[in-house]
């Protein structure tokens, strides 16, 4: 057996459990930045996974214009936690002190790789239940999250013989952001990933 027999599987650990606190600390930032509702079960279930975290966080450093700088600064330490921790089990020789820079890139990258998520299952909620009226909790926030993205694309393309082909757009628009500007931030920083 080689060493990737035990290694692949602790990384992929790593990056699961990381990424995925990472992920949750970014939708409470996105949460609160878009103003969503906080009594909703699932910003209920966001703010009671990331408090204890953001407690200690929030003496140090406070919100400004609305924003939870604490969230996105405790985002950007975890990732760069995950990618220093990654980077010294697969590349002994790297040095894992730029992980914080490299942490930059991956946070813009799963910004929007959580508004992708968002707009789709949105629209697939659409599709299962296109009542408003009796609607899932899920789908008022999904709606807030989203609504501010989605408001200049329906101007751009409003609805057709009621069919809103707005969500295409915006994920266009949002996989071209992505594809125009991660590689060179990963280039400035030097991230490995």
């Amino acid at each position: 057996m080689t060493s990737a027999y035990f290694t692949n599987p602790i990384v992929f650990l790593i990056q699961t459990l990381l990424g995925l606190f990472t992920a949750v600390v970014l939708l409470r930032f996105l949460l609160q930045w878009l103003r969503a509702d906080f009594y909703n079960p699932v910003s209920q279930f966001v703010v009671k996974v990331t408090t204890p975290a953001l407690r200690p966080l929030r003496r140090l450093i406070p919100g400004s214009a609305g924003l939870d700088l604490a969230a996105l600064v405790l985002a950007w330490l975890v990732k760069g936690l995950e990618l220093g921790i990654v980077a010294l089990i697969l590349h002994p020789g790297a040095n894992p002190l730029g992980a914080p820079a490299w942490a930059l890139p991956e946070l813009v990258d799963l910004m929007i790789d959580i508004f992708l998520f968002i707009i789709i299952v949105r629209v697939i909620m659409s599709w299962l239940n296109p009542d408003p009226h009796h609607s899932h909790p899920l789908t008022s926030l999904l709606d807030s999250l989203t609504e501010p993205i989605m408001r200049p694309a329906r101007r751009l393309l409003p609805p057709t013989g009621g069919l809103d082909l707005s969500p295409v757009l915006v994920v266009i628009g949002l996989v071209l952001l992505k594809m125009l500007l991660i590689p060179p931030l990963n280039l400035v920083t030097g991230n490995p990933f």
